[in-house]
């Protein structure tokens, strides 16, 4: 479910994960371990989690 959350987020209103960390106030290292715990990594390219 964090996983749809963070990347309709990052499809919808920001241009990059920076961006949403920032806008969130969420930790972004924090935010990358919690997904790539589920075996999600974050494609800058694709602008989402995959």
């Amino acid at each position: 479910m964090l996983v749809s959350y963070v990347n309709m987020q990052l499809r919808d209103f920001y241009p990059s994960m920076e961006e949403l960390c920032k806008a969130l106030g969420l930790d972004k290292s924090r935010l990358e371990e919690k997904l790539g715990a589920v075996d999600y990594h974050y494609s800058p390219e694709r602008n989402q989690f995959v």
